[in-house]
């Protein structure tokens, strides 16, 4: 920042009266032995006389000081047309200026000399480097509008003894700083605002002079890193829905894309300035996107649940057809199970029986037993064209009850979903729009 600040005196006393001035009171207590406290004073004939201090301020550099001493001046026809000398900074008196919002010490070193003009205008040249505080308003981040103060003011001299004003006006300013503006970094500058005002500081009125700088923070970094990614992932979880819901990929999909977000939100903590008193959109806009794609796992999950649900009673019922009708034949019964142990039961030879009554009676078993086997090759053949039958009626049958459900769920679910991003979008890109 550039600051320029010219001092001038100008109060009218009764020529009767008697003047007095601060250096009159040095004077007699023997402060100004040769001469070294002799412009320490303020540089005024008369102590009622105030000091006007003019003030110039660049977004570059604080620069300029300039005031008026009523004790300095010569005639430059005198000697040989010199307007200006320099002269060591701890000579002249200064005026005590401050700025309000400054936090830290200027680290940048002060100008060694002031330069003095014939017509005793005091002329001080420095850069200062400020660190100060600033309310910031984030709630349009990142397409928000900051606006800064600076408030210099003196800090014992009330308004009687030193008057502020500014030498220029604010479109000077602002087309000057422009100029000299060499890096910006994430901020655009806009313009710069002058005003005034009276304080009440100390018991003491004090004349204070504001410089408000207008900045705009540069978007389109967010915009690429953050605010685009986001979106796109919300594509990503409209587009989840032309995956099938038979298995498990769906689901998972969709978790991965929500965790993705998630991540996104912990960036965003970090890149967003805590000095808030509302809730920024782009908080808003995360919070959407995220309750959006959770309430689109959450139906997913209730779908699936569902044909899970439909397709447990089909395996139920096929399996229980599928004994009935084998009841029926007698293939599977536990009575014919205790007549086949009847039968190799009596396979056990008594000791009475004659050798030729044995054999007999073994010829008849083995006959019986054959055509045993037999049959039941035969009800094992009926069982597995049963068993495929049924699973061919299984794949090729109707969706059940819960699964034409889910089919709606999902269309209805899937307009809904669509239709609530696109209105979240349009509003948050009007409230950003507004701020713009």
């Amino acid at each position: 920042m550039f600051l320029s600040v010219s001092l001038f005196s100008a109060v009218d006393v009764a020529s009767s009266e008697k003047l007095c001035s601060y250096q009159d009171v040095l004077n007699h207590l023997n402060l100004t032995k040769n001469n070294e406290l002799f412009f320490m004073t303020r540089p005024v004939k008369d102590y009622r006389l105030a000091t006007n201090v003019s003030l110039d301020i660049l977004l570059y550099a604080i620069l300029d000081v300039s005031w008026e001493s009523q004790h300095i001046s010569w005639n430059p026809a005198d000697f040989c047309g010199i307007k200006n000398v320099s002269i060591p900074n701890e000579v002249l008196w200064k005026p005590d200026l401050t700025i309000e919002e400054m936090t830290e010490k200027d680290r940048a070193p002060p100008s060694p000399h002031l330069t003095i003009h014939s017509d005793g205008l005091v002329h001080e040249q420095n850069d200062l480097v400020l660190v100060s505080t600033c309310r910031m308003h984030v709630y349009q981040f990142p397409f928000d509008t900051q606006s800064c103060n600076l408030s210099f003011r003196s800090i014992i001299h009330p308004s009687e003894e030193i008057h502020l004003f500014s030498n220029s006006k604010s479109k000077k300013a602002t087309e000057e700083s422009k100029d000299l503006m060499r890096t910006q970094y994430e901020w655009l500058f806009i313009n710069i605002n002058v005003s005034s005002e009276m304080i009440n500081s100390f018991g003491f009125d004090q004349d204070v002079i504001i410089y408000t700088i207008n900045m705009k923070r540069r978007s389109i970094l967010y915009i690429v890193n953050f605010l685009l990614p986001v979106l796109f992932f919300l594509f990503l979880d409209l587009a989840s829905f032309l995956i099938s819901d038979n298995g498990g990929e769906k689901l998972s999909f969709k978790v991965t894309v929500l965790l993705a977000v998630t991540v996104l939100q912990l960036i965003l903590n970090d890149i967003l300035p805590a000095s808030s008193n509302r809730i920024p959109l782009i908080a808003v806009y995360c919070i959407g996107v995220f309750g959006l794609m959770m309430l689109s796992l959450l139906e997913t999950i209730v779908v699936m649940y569902l044909m899970e649900k439909d397709s447990a009673p089909q395996e139920d019922k096929a399996e229980k057809d599928r004994c009935l009708k084998e009841d029926k034949r007698g293939q599977v019964n536990f009575h014919n199970c205790e007549e086949e142990e009847k039968k190799w039961s009596r396979c056990d030879f008594s000791a009475d029986e004659t050798p030729a009554e044995q054999l007999k009676l073994s010829s008849s078993r083995m006959t019986d037993e054959s055509q045993s086997g037999e049959k039941l090759a035969d009800d094992l053949r009926e069982a597995v064209e049963t068993l495929t039958l049924l699973l061919n009626r299984k794949e090729e049958g109707k969706p059940g009850y819960w699964t034409r459900k889910t089919r709606i769920i999902n269309k209805v679910f899937f307009a809904f979903y669509l239709t609530a991003a696109t209105l979240f979008l349009v509003c948050m890109f009007f409230n950003w729009n507004t701020g713009l």
